[in-house]
């Protein structure tokens, strides 16, 4: 991987110079400009390498070109649609997406290695399953990578224009454009896909694309990430259940430690999982990664603040989401004995449930001499109590878990094993390794006819809910609680409730107020200035403090007063 560094380095080295004896100077442009782009075949429909656009709008802050051929098949009366959905694109990228994601991430390269302040927008026909791309190629001149077009760039598919999230997209992209800037040139280091997926993918977030969770880019997260669960979080594929994954952790990362995590990781040295566990350090965190890691399996299945605020999701769209793990079925009569041997990838959570059985229950858990897994594992109780315990592994990475009165006492077991080894491949595909579970479960007592008939009625009934839990995350509309501003807030508070109410509140007052309207429990600057717009909206000292009087305020606006 270094080595790797090292070019990158080099490349970029290189690329400085160039651009600063060499850099081309900004073309003059008008309306109906054709231009020969180059583009990426392995997201092109056609595998082409190379395609003719047309200039068919230009705005201040955006170029919107159209391949050609396709441009030119349009009837006149679906050109002005176009044109219409165009303006209506450029006015949300000017007055939200570009201030938004610049104030929170930073600016792209502007003006850039085209001299030219104005980002190209392309749209061509790509495969069925893609909706845009990013290339940095673009970023360097020809002399260097003469596939480049040499300008600020972002690829969307022409397929999209009558899509409700084309704006989602677009944000998606500049993301990657602003990381260009913000990481690449600045620290002359690439960041890992995942990383750099999850940045851009958390914009509609950001945006506040995913309040409405109906139809929102969330919810096609969640419903992909319930499918296939079970998906490397750092292997990427580009496949839509990489985006699921990487879209829950970050939107578990977001809630519990704030955006600074992801700003802090993007401007800095480091990359993948370091730049993570850099920007935790860096805010005071004394978790790491991998045990963010492992408490996020945890919610994903238990989803549970009761039992600890480290086991839940804190945005309110995902509250109703619950994973229902693999089920392994015990027998209800006799001793059981069951050996199972899988494989699994770094950083992919693996959720495995036990029910039945009629016993003391012994599970023992292997894998391989010298690599590093986590096992934490939930018992529920016949009163239907969690209990989250963790395996503690030997050197050997063997361990065991000892259950008694398994089936009566207790309902089930859940074991959460992730390989948390920091593995990587050049090629970007993970090697897998093997974990085995052996369960037993002996001296069952003698069980009668009457008995048995009863406690398979119970397992249905069981078996029944785990059906209603998988269906009722198709239907999950998320909702809003309400909450009440008790103590006194300032600048600097971190990951707090009390913040994130008085941020939900600030948000419902209007774009006036609070624009950004981030949902973090952090109390930084933004939500300063808008305590500030608040406070003199209602006639307040102007001082970012929330005390007794704006709070007071705000608790009577919150209960209709």
């Amino acid at each position: 991987m270094e080595i790797y560094k090292k070019l990158f380095k080099a490349l970029f080295t290189i690329s400085v110079l160039c651009v600063l004896f060499m850099a081309p100077k900004a073309n003059a442009v008008s309306f109906g400009d054709n231009v020969n782009f180059n583009v990426d075949k392995n997201f092109d429909a056609s595998a082409r390498t190379q395609i003719t656009a047309t200039l068919v709008k230009t705005t201040s802050n955006l170029y919107f070109y159209i391949e050609k051929p396709w441009w030119d098949s349009q009837p006149q009366l679906k050109k002005t649609e176009i044109l219409s959905d165009l303006d209506g694109l450029a006015a949300e990228f000017d007055n939200k997406i570009y201030p938004t994601l610049t104030s929170v991430f930073g600016s792209e390269w502007r003006p850039g290695v085209d001299g030219d302040n104005k980002i190209t927008v392309l749209f061509e026909a790509m495969n069925s399953n893609e909706s845009g791309y990013f290339r940095t190629t673009d970023e360097y001149i020809k002399l260097q990578l003469p596939n480049s077009n040499e300008r600020e760039m972002i690829y969307l598919s022409s397929d999209r224009f009558n899509d409700t999230h084309l704006k989602v997209f677009l944000a998606h992209e500049f993301v990657h454009l602003i990381t260009f800037n913000q990481k690449n040139k600045a620290f002359g280091v690439e960041d890992d896909v995942w990383l750099n997926e999850a940045r851009a993918d958390y914009a509609s977030t950001i945006l506040g694309y995913d309040d409405k969770y109906d139809s929102s880019n969330l919810q096609q997260r969640v419903r992909d990430f319930i499918e296939n669960p079970a998906d490397s979080l750092t292997e990427w594929t580009g496949t839509k259940y990489d985006y699921a994954s990487v879209s829950l952790f970050t939107h578990y990362l977001m809630d519990h430690y704030g955006i600074n995590i992801l700003i802090d990781s993007l401007k800095s040295k480091y990359t993948g999982i370091d730049s993570i566990n850099y920007a935790l350090d860096k805010s005071g965190y004394k978790d790491t990664f991998a045990q963010i890691f492992t408490n996020w399996t945890i919610a994903s299945v238990l989803n549970n603040c009761a039992i600890d605020k480290k086991y839940c999701y804190l945005n309110q769209n995902l509250q109703n989401l619950r994973l229902s793990p693999a089920l392994n079925f015990l027998p209800l009569t006799g001793n059981v004995s069951l050996s199972v041997t899988n494989v699994t990838k770094s950083w992919t959570g693996n959720w495995l449930k036990f029910i039945g059985g009629n016993g003391n229950l012994r599970l023992d858990f292997s894998s391989l001499k010298g690599l590093t897994f986590q096992v934490p594992y939930i018992i529920e109780d016949s009163a239907g109590n969690d209990v989250v315990k963790f395996l503690t592994l030997d050197k050997d990475e063997k361990g065991e878990i000892s259950i008694s009165k398994f089936g009566a006492d207790y309902k089930f077991l859940v074991i959460l094993p992730s390989l948390q080894s920091q593995i990587y491949q050049s090629d970007g595909i993970d090697p897998t390794y093997p974990f085995s579970y052996t369960v037993e479960v002996t001296g069952s007592a003698p069980v009668g006819n009457q008995d048995l008939v009863q406690q398979l009625l119970d397992k249905i009934v069981e078996l029944k809910k785990e059906i209603a839990v998988i269906q009722g995350q198709k239907n999950n509309s998320g909702g809003q609680t309400v909450c009440r501003l008790n103590s006194n807030l300032y600048f600097g508070i971190a990951n707090n409730n009390d913040v994130r109410c008085l941020q939900e509140f600030l948000k419902s007052q209007g774009s006036d107020i609070y624009p950004e309207g981030f949902i973090t429990g952090n109390f930084g600057n933004l939500t300063k200035v808008a305590v500030v717009k608040l406070q003199a909206k209602y006639a307040i000292p102007q001082t970012g403090f929330v005390g007794p009087l704006t709070r007071n305020r705000i608790n009577q606006i919150k209960n209709g007063g």
